[in-house]
């Protein structure tokens, strides 16, 4: 089993961890909310991101990417880099949604592989919502 640099190094909070109101940050991050569902065969029907600014719907066959190029896109709106790590990703993820499509999501938002080779971080702050009955 060999671990690629890109899975490697990012936090996740699962929604039953337990919150300390004496450990909340001052300045509040950024959440951007994606939402994955799942169609036909458990496939992936869509990607629903919503930042709090701007609300989309993927549903082409590169919805990762452009997953990808959102998030880049709102690091990059944040300019400051010790404001751009405060970037968090909550996760809904449809529960008959295939484990493999909720993996391509995950380091869809982690970053990106830039044509030297070299690895351009996104956000390594991850987190799931509860799951709906």
């Amino acid at each position: 089993f060999k671990v690629a640099a890109l899975e490697g190094d990012f936090e996740v909070k699962m929604p039953l961890a337990s919150t300390n109101p004496s450990s909340i940050d001052e300045v509040l991050p950024t959440v951007i909310h994606v939402g994955l569902t799942a169609g036909v065969n458990r496939d992936i029907a869509s990607i629903e991101i919503d930042d709090g600014t701007q609300a989309l719907t993927y549903t082409q066959s590169d919805m990762f990417q452009q997953l990808t190029n959102f998030v880049e896109n709102v690091v990059a709106r944040e300019g400051d880099p010790s404001i751009a790590s405060e970037v968090e990703v909550e996760f809904d993820i449809d529960s008959q949604l295939r484990y493999r499509y909720a993996v391509k999501a995950i380091e869809a938002v982690s970053g990106r592989v830039l044509p030297d080779g070299t690895i351009k971080k996104l956000v390594n702050k991850i987190k799931f919502t509860q799951p709906q009955e």
